[in-house]
C-alpha cells in the first residue's frame, strides 16, 4: 500500500545565524503525515524550536526546502500560512483584555467567518477541550487556572479547523496531574480530528506516551527517529540510548515501589 503523502516535509534543511558561525539546524530531513503525532526531543539549544518555527515561516531556512501540504512554504504568503496552522506554546499567549470566547474567535474572525459559525465553533471547542461554556465563555484569562488557560490555548489553535498543529513545550509549566490530563485530552483531540501534530518537549516520558513517532535532535542534527518502541529497544549512540532508557527506568522504579511489602 502506497503511504499517504507527507503533510509536513523538511528536505535537507539547515539554519544558521551570524554568517554561518552559529548552526541551529544541520541538514535535517523529516516527514510528518496527516494523522501522525511527532514528538521532537533533545537538550536545550539543540534546534527543536527552530525546526518548529521553520514550518510556519516564523524563521527562514538557510538552505533546503520546507513543504506544507506539498507546497514550498516560500511560495505561500506567511500570514495566510500561519492562519491555517495551529500553534500552542508554553506561555499560552492569550490576549488578557479579551474573553475566552474572543480569544478563540481571533483566527476565524480574521478569515472572515460569519458570526453564527464562529459562535457555534466556540461552543464546540469549549466542549472538546472539556471547559463548561456557560462558566468559561465570558471569563478573562486572569480568571482561569493555568490548566484552563492552556485548554483555551489549544481551542484557539484549532479554532479555524487547521490540519496541522505545532506545539512548543505546551504543558511544561503545569502541575503533573494537570499536565497528564491535558496531554491525554490533546491526544484524544488529535485522533478525533485527524491532525498532523508536531510537539516539542523536554519530557521523554511524555513523548513516549503521547507520540506515534519520536525524533531526537542533538546539536542541530537529527540523530534518531522512529516509534517509541523502536527507539527504546534498538541499538543507538550513547545519548539516544540514555534518553530513551529514562521512561523504562521510571517504569521499573514504579514497579519496584508497588512490589514492596506494606509496613
Amino acid at each position: 500500500m502506497t503511504p499517504a503523502p507527507a503533510t509536513i516535509s523538511l528536505e535537507s534543511v539547515s539554519k544558521s545565524y551570524g554568517g554561518g558561525r552559529q548552526i541551529a539546524l544541520d541538514n535535517v530531513s523529516i516527514d510528518v503525515r496527516q494523522g501522525e503525532f511527532l514528538a521532537v526531543v533533545g537538550p536545550s539549544g539543540s534546534g527543536k524550536t527552530t525546526l518548529l518555527r521553520l514550518i510556519n515561516r516564523l524563521t527562514e531556512p538557510s538552505s533546503g526546502i520546507v513543504r506544507v501540504e506539498g507546497e514550498d512554504v516560500h511560495a505561500r504568503d506567511a500570514i495566510t500560512l500561519r492562519r491555517r496552522i495551529g500553534y500552542v506554546f508554553q506561555g499560552v499567549g492569550l490576549f488578557p483584555h479579551l474573553t475566552v470566547a474572543e480569544n478563540i474567535a481571533i483566527t476565524p474572525t480574521l478569515l472572515g467567518w460569519d458570526r453564527p459559525r464562529i459562535a457555534a465553533r466556540i461552543d464546540k471547542l469549549l466542549e472538546l477541550v472539556r471547559l463548561d461554556r456557560s462558566e468559561h465563555r465570558n471569563r478573562f484569562p486572569h480568571e482561569l487556572s493555568g490548566g484552563e488557560r492552556q485548554r483555551v490555548g489549544v481551542a484557539r489553535a484549532i479554532a479555524a479547523e487547521p490540519r496541522i498543529v505545532l506545539m512548543d513545550e505546551p504543558f511544561g509549566a503545569l502541575d503533573p496531574i494537570t499536565r497528564d490530563a491535558l496531554g491525554q485530552d490533546y491526544r484524544r483531540l488529535h485522533d478525533e480530528l485527524g491532525l498532523a501534530t508536531v510537539m516539542i518537549t523536554h519530557d521523554t516520558l511524555e513523548a513516549v506516551l503521547l507520540a506515534d513517532r519520536v525524533a531526537v535532535i542533538w546539536q542541530g542534527r537529527l540523530i534518531a527517529e522512529g516509534t517509541p518502541r523502536a527507539l527504546m529497544t534498538r541499538e543507538a549512540d550513547d545519548y539516544v540510548r540514555e534518553l530513551m532508557q529514562m521512561p523504562r527506568r521510571r517504569a521499573e522504579q514504579l514497579n519496584a515501589v508497588m512490589a514492596k511489602e506494606p509496613r
